[in-house]
């Protein structure tokens, strides 16, 4: 089972990000509404997305919004640090095999973002459920794997 502990609680009044660094408040009003979920979309179909997130030691992936049924897989051991945006701030130790599975209905969604606060790569697989109670985000092109020339 991970490790999981809550670094720092929600701030109370209107904005419960209130005590994060200032730019990751500004990043999350900018690119709250981003609907890639990892590093690199590896596949799609019309039932699926397939993605990989890569972050090496030191390294945070952007902020991204959560709307779609899905599950995520580690594949590595490692620390990570999650900024969410009920403003909460927590840690977590990962393992390979690691899997948690999420669902959600018609209007729900969150949005968060993931940095690797340990020494060790974290790899990681998720896969979205395009047939969920929400429509999917777009995504940019930029992010969809590229084949080799």
């Amino acid at each position: 089972m991970a490790q999981t502990k809550i670094v720092e609680q929600p701030s109370t009044g209107d904005n419960p990000r209130a005590h994060w660094p200032q730019e990751l408040q500004d990043e999350f009003e900018k690119h709250g509404n981003n609907g890639a979920v990892g590093s690199v979309l590896v596949s799609e179909t019309d039932k699926v997305r397939v993605w990989h997130l890569h972050l090496p030691p030191g390294k945070r992936c952007p902020f991204h919004r959560h709307v779609l049924d899905y599950f995520w897989s580690a594949h590595s051991h490692g620390k990570a640090r999650g900024w969410y945006d009920d403003g909460r701030i927590q840690d977590v130790v990962h393992y390979p095999g690691e899997t948690l599975h999420f669902k959600f209905g018609k209007g729900e969604d969150f949005t968060h973002s993931v940095a690797n606060i340990g020494d060790t790569d974290l790899l990681f697989t998720t896969v979205e459920f395009k047939d969920s109670a929400n429509a999917p985000l777009p995504i940019p092109e930029e992010v969809r794997l590229k084949e080799p020339a």
